[in-house]
C-alpha cells in the first residue's frame, strides 16, 4: 500500500478530531475522501503529510512512518491544499525556477505544457492571482517532478466551474501514473477520477472499498403501488433516504440484488405494480447516507 493509517487518533485539548482511523491506500488508485465538514478529513491529509503528528496510532506513506519523512520521501509526494502557502513576491515563473533544481525527476516539457494549459501568466505575482489561478500553480508546482503519490486537500473549493474543469482534466491526464488521495466536497467532479472511496464520519473510516463496487451495489429504487403510499414504519436497513408521494415510494437500496428486490419490496408493502430500479452516482450515495448518518439511523 502506498498509504497505510493504522488506528490514527488526533486529539486538540478535550476534541478528538481523529479517532482511531485506518486507511489503505492501493498503488495507483484514486482515492476519494468523503465525509462531512469536521469528519476529519483535513487532518487525516496533515497526518499523511507530517504537518502535524498523530496522538496516536501509525501511518506510513510509501512505506515510510509519516513522522520520518525526509526530503528523499518528499521529492516523490505532490501536496496541493485549498489553503496553500506560496510565496507573494514570486513571480510564476520564478517559483517555478526555484522549484525546479529540488525534484530530479522535474519533467520541464511538462511544465510548459501545464503552464499553457492552465494560461498562468509568467510574469505576474503570486498575490496577484485570482483564487481560480492560484489553485491551477499549485496543481502546476505538484505535477512537473511525477510524483508517485498525489494529495489534495479540497482542491476545488471555491472554483468557478470552468476552472473545476481544467483542474479535474489535467489531474484526468496524469491520474494514471501516481496514486491520489483527494477529500473535496465536489463528489460530482471528482467521481470522474476516483477509483476508491472512503467515508469518514467523527474521525472514523466508516467503510471503504472501489468505485466500482460501490456503485455495483447502489441503486435507486421507484416502486409504484396502485394505491397512495406512506413511509412504511419497517423497513431493511440498507434502504435510505425513503420517500413517499402520492403512489410511489422512492429510496437508496445500499444492497441491491435484482433477483431478491421483488420479494423484498412485496414483504415490506405488499402489492405492486411496477418497480424500477436505477443506477446513482456517487454524490447520491454520499447525501443518502449522511443524512442517515445524521439522524441516526444508520452507522454506515
Amino acid at each position: 500500500m502506498v498509504v497505510h493509517a493504522d488506528s490514527i487518533s488526533k486529539r486538540f485539548g478535550r476534541v478528538a478530531v481523529l479517532d482511531g482511523l485506518s486507511l489503505a491506500v492501493p498503488e495507483g488508485s484514486t482515492l476519494a475522501l468523503v465525509g462531512a465538514n469536521g469528519a476529519g478529513k483535513t487532518t487525516t491529509s496533515k497526518v499523511l503529510m507530517n504537518l502535524i503528528e498523530p496522538t496516536s496510532g501509525t501511518a506510513t506513506v510509501l512505506g515510510v512512518d509519516s513522522r520520518r519523512l525526509s526530503p528523499r520521501e518528499f521529492a516523490r509526494i505532490g501536496y496541493v491544499s485549498e489553503h496553500q502557502d506560496m510565496p507573494q513576491r514570486m513571480t510564476v515563473s520564478g517559483y517555478l525556477d526555484y522549484l525546479r533544481p529540488f525534484y530530479s525527476t522535474w519533467d520541464r516539457a511538462l511544465e510548459t505544457e501545464i503552464v499553457s494549459e492552465f494560461r498562468l501568466p509568467p510574469d505576474r505575482r503570486m498575490s496577484e492571482l485570482s483564487h481560480g489561478m492560484r489553485m491551477k500553480m499549485a496543481l502546476a508546482c505538484a505535477l512537473p517532478f511525477r510524483p508517485a503519490l498525489l494529495v489534495l486537500d479540497e482542491p476545488l473549493t471555491g472554483l468557478d466551474p470552468l476552472v473545476r474543469d481544467e483542474f479535474i482534466h489535467r489531474l484526468q491526464r496524469q491520474a494514471g501514473e501516481m496514486t491520489v488521495v483527494v477529500s473535496s466536497h465536489e463528489l460530482t467532479e471528482i467521481e470522474a477520477v476516483t477509483t476508491h472511496v472512503a467515508f469518514v464520519d467523527r474521525g472514523r473510516v466508516l467503510f471503504q472499498e472501489s468505485l466500482s463496487d460501490l456503485l455495483a451495489r447502489s441503486r435507486l429504487i421507484r416502486v409504484t403501488l396502485p394505491t397512495p403510499v406512506q413511509i412504511p414504519r419497517r423497513v431493511p436497513k440498507e434502504w435510505l433516504d425513503m420517500r413517499a408521494e402520492k403512489n410511489v415510494l422512492r429510496f437508496l437500496d445500499t444492497r441491491f440484488c435484482a433477483p431478491d428486490l421483488a420479494a423484498q419490496v412485496t414483504e415490506v408493502v405488499g402489492t405492486v405494480e411496477r418497480i424500477d430500479a436505477e443506477p446513482v452516482a456517487l454524490r447520491t450515495i454520499y447525501t443518502a447516507l449522511a443524512r442517515a448518518m445524521r439522524d441516526g439511523r444508520t452507522k454506515a
